[in-house]
């Protein structure tokens, strides 16, 4: 499952996408799939500007539609929101799935993944948390030491 937060789209397919959306935007006519099919893969873009244009796209979907395409659009608000590090959003669009559909192994490995990137990159900022402080207490010793030296 880590792939698929990690998937880059290619630059042929959002182009491709990218155009139809916008003409039919620009005939005030976007139809759910053309606008479906942008969000998807500005999500899995490299680019964190795009995968927020996409997750916007998306949440417009989900407000707006009522059928079971709304499955889809929790599961990629999902993976985009991650893919941000937006983990508590992304977690919550996969409880939300997990709610209509409990027994959805995909979607309960993506959020296994989730979890597991939360706690790494928690882990890390500890880390850093923990050498900042150390290097600052460092510094106050240093400060310490040399103004007794001084006296």
């Amino acid at each position: 499952m880590e792939e698929v937060l990690d998937e880059v789209v290619s630059s042929e397919d959002l182009k491709k996408f990218e155009r139809e959306y916008h003409e039919q935007l620009y005939k005030s006519q976007v139809t759910k799939s053309a606008q479906f099919n942008y969000a998807w893969c500005l999500v899995r873009s490299k680019y964190p500007a795009d995968i927020r244009k996409g997750i916007l796209l998306l949440e417009d979907l989900f407000k707006d539609n009522q059928g079971d395409e709304r499955r889809d659009y929790m599961y990629y608000l999902a993976i985009g929101n991650a893919r941000i590090k937006e983990y508590s959003k992304a977690l919550h669009y996969v409880r939300s799935f997990l709610n209509l559909e409990p027994a959805n192994a995909q979607v309960q490995a993506l959020e296994a993944t989730i979890k597991k990137r939360m706690e790494k990159e928690g882990l890390m900022g500890m880390a850093l948390a923990g050498g900042a402080v150390l290097a600052m207490g460092g510094l106050v010793a240093l400060g310490v030491a040399l103004s007794k030296g001084k006296s």
